[in-house]
């Protein structure tokens, strides 16, 4: 099956969706241990929550970026997942998709929730040429994600340093049966008709 241009590959189940993000040690493994964010982890700022396990380990170099050392795969709702997605805005001003310029700045800083599309990477963390999806969550959203929407959060550190090593060494049938098993997310297209460009 062809990959859309644009789309949302994630590890999923019925009633969730795996999203990664990665922090300093004082953030992830207090948040590990309890299974939510600790009261370190700030509920007033932007945090960007990714659904693809090879952009988050571009994003953190494998984990070994400074203040990334702990990569986290953050189960959560897909009611939760949804809700951000109904309620997001992109990034940046799309000529075509929104009105003009000024309506699209108005939507922007009302929304709790904001979609930016970013080249999806290979096991050496190469672009492709198909995107995936980062969602930034802010206000009521970032404090739903932390509160309401988190049903489990796991340290994949190790695994990410498995996959790295098996790749560095060429052996990428190995690295590749250890990434997670992301497949399209039937978000509808109700849910990203105001996300796509």
């Amino acid at each position: 099956m062809e990959e859309p241009h644009r789309g949302i590959r994630a590890l999923h189940t019925a009633s969730t969706i795996t999203v990664y993000q990665a922090y300093a040690p004082e953030i992830g493994a207090p948040a590990v241990r309890d299974g939510r964010f600790p009261s370190a982890w700030r509920r007033n700022r932007m945090t960007w929550i990714k659904p693809s396990f090879l952009w988050m380990m571009y994003r953190s170099h494998w984990g070994t970026a400074a203040g990334q050392e702990t990569v986290l795969a953050v189960e959560i709702t897909r009611v939760g997942f949804d809700w951000a997605l109904r309620h997001a805005c992109l990034s940046s001003y799309v000529r075509g998709l929104h009105p003009d310029r000024g309506t699209w700045q108005r939507e922007l800083k009302r929304a709790p929730a904001r979609v930016q599309w970013d080249p999806e990477r290979d096991l050496h963390l190469r672009p492709l040429q198909h995107r995936s999806l980062q969602l930034g969550l802010s206000g009521e959203a970032s404090s739903r994600y932390a509160d309401e929407w988190t049903v489990s959060i796991k340290d994949v550190t190790p695994l990410a340093r498995e996959i790295r090593a098996l790749a560095d060494r060429g052996d990428l049938d190995s690295a590749t049966r250890l990434l997670p098993h992301e497949q399209r997310y039937a978000a509808g297209d109700e849910l990203l008709a105001h996300l796509r460009p």
